[in-house]
C-alpha cells in the first residue's frame, strides 16, 4: 500500500471511530439482578378500598429479617457505586472544597461570646468562647471527643438569666431523642445534672432552673419507631436529680400534641405553646412561676401562628399571620385581648415578615423578598428607621442579641458566598466583621440567576440557577433540579461546598421556589398543602419543564433531588413524569403517605398532609402516595433512594417499602438502588465524614447516570 492510499484509509477509520464514539455512551451502565424482596399477604380497608401492603414486615427495622434485607441492599448499592470511574475523585475534591475554617451559632453569655467553630473535617464542630470581641479563643467543649466516630452531636440551649450557665442537648448517632446537661460558662465547669426522653423543646430559665418539655420513656427497642405521645412540661431546679422536677403542664386527653413553654425576656410572664402538628398552634400565658397549670388563653384553634416577641409596658408585642398571611405585628394588652383592641405597630406587606427581635430599645424585623433577605431597624412605634443592607441576594438573620445590649450579631450567606458574620452596633449602626471565611473555591467562575416560570395553572414560581460561567444553553448540560415543598419552609440560596464541587463538574443546579413554603407567606403555603399538594408536585415538573424548554438540559441530563419532604416530592414526581427526569435521588422521604402518622413524630404532619384515617383525605393522600402509586412495567429514572438506621423522624422503613417496590415494578436499565447509612439519623448532627461520603455517591450516581464525562 503506497504513502497516500495508508493516509487515505486511516482518515477513514478515524472518521468512522469519531462517528461512532459522538453516538456511543459514555459510559456503559450493567442491568442489574436485585434482591429478592418476600411479600406478605398484609392488607387495610380505608373507607371501602383494600389496600395492599406486602412489605409492611420492612416496618421493623430491628427485625433480623430486616437487618438482612438492608445488608443485601447495600451489597448490591456499594458494588454499582464502586464501579463508577470518578467516584473516589468526587470524593477527594469534597474533601478538599470542605477543608476551610466556618463560625456559626453565636450565643451571647454576659462577656463571653459562645460559638461554633470547625476546622475544616472535623466530624463535629467545637463550640468555642472568648471574653469579648477581642478575648483568647479556647475551645468550651469538643464533641468529637465524646464518640470514636463522631456521631455525638452538642447543641447550646439557652443561658441563664445570671449568665453563669447554659443548658446543652446531646444526641447520639443522629436521634432526635436527646439528653440535656448543664455547663459553666466561666469555667466549663459539666454541673451533676441530666435530663434524658427529650425531644423538640428548649431551655427556658428561670429562677435556679428551667423549663422544659420531655416524653415518657420509650419502650426499650422501639425507640427509633413507637409514636412519641403526652409531652409534658416541667420545670428542672438546678442540682436536683431529675425524679425530682415538677410538672408543670399536662393534657392526657390530647396526648399527641407538642407541648413547650418560653419567657418574656423581662420574665414577667411565661407562655404555653400548644400544637396539634407542625401548623397552627394555641398560646397561653401566666405570671411567670413554678405552679401546675393556671394558663390563660391568648390565641385558641390551631388555624393561624401567633407568638409573643416581646413584653414592654404592659404590652404584648405579637407577630400574627391572623388578617395578615404575610404577617404583621401587633401590641395587646392582655387585660382587653380581643382583637378590636389590638395596636397595629408594623403592618402586612406585599411580602413575608419572617421575624421580629427586640433589641436594644428597637425592633429589627427580617422580611423575605422574591426569596431574599432584608432587614429593616423599626421603633417601637412602628417607624421604620433603616435598612441593613446586604451585598448579595441571600438568606440573612440574626443569630443572637440581648435585649438589653446595644449589640447584636448577624449573619448572611448565598450560593457562592459561605457565612459571614458581623457584629452591629443599635445607636451608631456601626459594623464590623466578626468572621469570614475563603473557601477554596472562585467564586468569580459561576453565575446565579433568578427566573421566573409559569406552573400547570398559571402560577408564576421563581427558581434559582446556578452554574459555571459561559455555558451553552444546548440541551446538553447535566441539571439537577432541588425543591422541598412544604411545612411553610422557604427555600432561600445558602452556600454549600457539595454544590460548588457539583458546579465545577459542569453540572447545572437549580433550585424551584415550589408552593407549600413561605417564600411568600401563609397564601404560599396553604397553596401546597393538604387537597392541595398537587399544586407542589405540579410546580416541581414545570421547573423541569422550564428547563428543558430554555435549552439548559434535556430529559437524559435532567436529575432531582430533595429530602424528607422533599423526598415526597421526588418520589411522587418522577412516578407522575417518569418520561421527563433521567435521575431520581430521594432522601429520607415520606414515602407512605397512608401510614405516616403512626410512627414516632409523623402525627404532627397530619395539618401538613391529612390522614388517611379521614375518608377525603385519604382519597387525596392515595392520589400520589409514592409507595402506591408505582405502576408495573414502567421504566422509571435511575433512582438512588437514601436513609438512615437512626433516623426516627421519618423512620426507614418509607424508604425500605418504596425501594422493594419499585425494584419489583420497574422495567429497564436504569439501576433503582437504596443508601442505607449506619449510625446516623435525618441528617442533623450527621458527621462530616459521613456527609462527604454521602454526597459523593450522590453526585457519582447522577453525574455517572447522565452520561457526564468527569475528567
Amino acid at each position: 500500500m503506497n504513502k497516500l492510499l495508508m493516509l487515505l484509509t486511516t482518515a477513514i477509520l478515524l472518521a468512522g471511530c469519531n462517528g461512532k464514539n459522538a453516538n456511543r455512551k459514555v459510559y456503559d451502565i450493567p442491568e442489574l439482578t436485585y434482591p429478592a424482596t418476600p411479600k406478605v399477604e398484609v392488607s387495610d380497608n380505608y373507607f371501602g378500598t383494600p389496600v395492599a401492603d406486602p412489605y409492611r414486615w420492612l416496618e421493623d427495622d430491628t427485625a433480623a429479617s430486616v437487618a438482612e434485607w438492608v445488608k443485601m441492599q447495600n451489597e448490591l448499592t456499594d458494588s454499582f457505586l464502586n464501579q463508577i470511574p470518578f467516584r473516589n475523585k468526587i470524593k477527594s475534591r469534597l474533601e478538599e472544597i470542605y477543608n476551610y475554617p466556618r463560625v456559626g451559632g453565636l450565643v451571647m453569655a454576659g462577656d463571653y461570646i459562645l460559638y461554633y467553630k470547625n476546622d475544616g473535617l472535623q466530624n463535629q464542630s467545637v463550640i468555642y468562647k472568648k471574653k469579648g470581641t477581642d478575648g483568647a479563643e479556647e475551645v468550651f467543649l469538643d464533641p468529637n471527643t465524646l464518640s470514636a466516630d463522631g456521631t455525638i452531636a452538642v447543641n447550646l440551649l439557652g443561658v441563664s438569666k445570671d449568665k453563669k450557665y447554659i443548658a446543652c442537648s446531646k444526641s447520639v448517632a443522629g436521634s432526635d431523642w436527646k439528653e440535656i446537661f448543664v455547663k459553666e460558662v466561666a469555667t466549663g465547669k459539666d454541673l451533676p445534672d441530666l435530663l434524658k426522653n427529650v425531644k423538640s423543646t428548649d431551655a427556658a430559665w428561670f429562677g435556679d432552673g428551667f423549663f422544659y418539655s420531655r416524653f415518657p420513656a420509650p419502650e426499650k427497642g422501639k425507640e427509633l419507631q413507637a409514636l412519641n405521645q403526652n409531652q409534658r412540661v416541667y420545670y428542672h431546679k438546678l442540682g436536683d436529680p431529675q425524679e425530682k422536677d415538677l410538672l408543670i403542664y399536662e393534657d392526657p386527653i390530647n396526648s399527641l400534641r407538642y407541648n413547650g413553654v418560653y419567657l418574656s425576656h423581662d420574665s414577667k410572664y411565661m407562655f404555653l405553646i400548644v400544637a396539634e402538628g407542625t401548623d397552627g398552634y394555641e398560646c397561653y400565658y401566666k405570671p411567670a412561676d413554678l405552679k401546675k397549670g393556671g394558663f390563660i388563653p391568648l390565641f385558641t384553634g390551631f388555624e393561624h401562628k401567633s407568638s409573643v416577641i416581646d413584653h414592654q409596658d404592659g404590652l404584648f408585642y405579637v407577630q400574627t399571620d391572623i388578617d395578615a398571611p404575610n404577617y404583621r405585628l401587633v401590641a395587646i394588652d392582655p387585660k382587653k385581648p380581643e382583637k378590636e383592641n389590638w395596636k397595629e405597630i408594623i403592618p402586612e406587606k406585599d411580602f413575608l415578615l419572617e421575624s421580629v427581635y427586640p433589641m436594644g430599645g428597637k425592633l429589627f424585623a427580617s422580611y423575605l423578598q422574591d426569596v431574599s433577605s432584608h432587614l429593616y431597624q423599626y421603633s417601637y412605634e412602628g417607624k421604620q428607621e433603616k435598612e441593613i443592607e446586604f451585598p448579595v441576594i441571600c438568606s440573612a438573620g440574626i443569630m443572637d442579641g440581648d435585649k438589653d445590649e446595644n449589640q447584636f450579631y448577624y449573619v448572611f450567606t448565598s450560593f457562592t458566598y459561605p457565612s459571614t458574620i458581623y457584629s452591629y452596633d443599635i445607636p451608631t449602626g456601626n459594623q464590623e466583621l466578626f468572621f469570614k471565611t475563603d473557601a477554596k473555591f472562585n467564586p468569580d467562575a459561576f453565575e446565579l440567576k433568578q427566573v421566573f416560570y409559569t406552573s400547570k395553572d398559571s402560577t408564576r414560581v421563581p427558581m434559582f440557577i446556578l452554574h459555571k460561567k459561559g455555558i451553552k444553553l444546548n440541551g446538553k448540560n447535566p441539571v439537577l433540579l432541588y425543591g422541598y415543598g412544604g411545612f411553610n419552609i422557604a427555600e432561600t440560596p445558602y452556600f454549600s461546598s457539595s454544590l460548588i464541587a457539583l458546579l465545577e463538574y459542569g453540572a447545572v443546579y437549580a433550585v424551584a421556589n415550589i408552593r407549600g413554603g413561605s417564600e411568600y407567606g401563609e397564601t404560599w403555603h396553604k397553596a401546597g398543602m393538604l387537597l392541595n399538594k398537587q399544586n407542589v408536585f405540579d410546580d416541581f415538573i414545570a421547573a423541569g419543564e422550564y428547563l428543558v424548554k430554555e435549552k439548559y438540559t434535556s430529559p437524559e441530563k435532567l436529575g432531582i433531588y430533595g429530602g424528607s419532604n422533599g423526598g415526597l416530592l421526588v418520589g411522587a414526581c418522577m412516578i407522575q413524569r417518569p418520561d421527563l427526569f433521567k435521575v431520581a435521588i430521594p432522601a429520607v422521604g415520606v414515602m407512605d403517605m397512608l401510614r405516616y402518622h403512626r410512627f414516632t413524630l409523623g402525627f404532627g404532619w397530619v395539618p401538613e398532609y391529612g390522614s388517611s384515617e379521614d375518608s377525603v383525605h385519604f382519597g387525596n393522600l392515595y392520589s400520589y402516595s409514592p409507595v402506591h402509586n408505582l405502576k408495573e412495567g414502567v421504566e422509571y429514572p435511575a433512582t438512588l433512594v437514601t436513609t438512615s438506621d437512626h433516623d426516627d423522624r421519618v423512620v426507614p422503613a418509607h424508604s425500605f417499602k418504596f425501594i422493594a417496590t419499585l425494584q419489583e415494578k420497574h422495567k429497564g436499565k436504569n439501576p433503582v438502588l437504596i443508601r442505607i447509612e449506619t449510625r446516623a439519623g435525618h441528617g442533623a448532627g450527621k458527621p462530616i465524614s459521613k456527609m462527604i461520603e454521602e454526597t459523593a455517591d450522590k453526585w457519582a450516581f447522577f453525574l455517572y447516570n447522565t452520561q457526564t464525562r468527569v475528567e
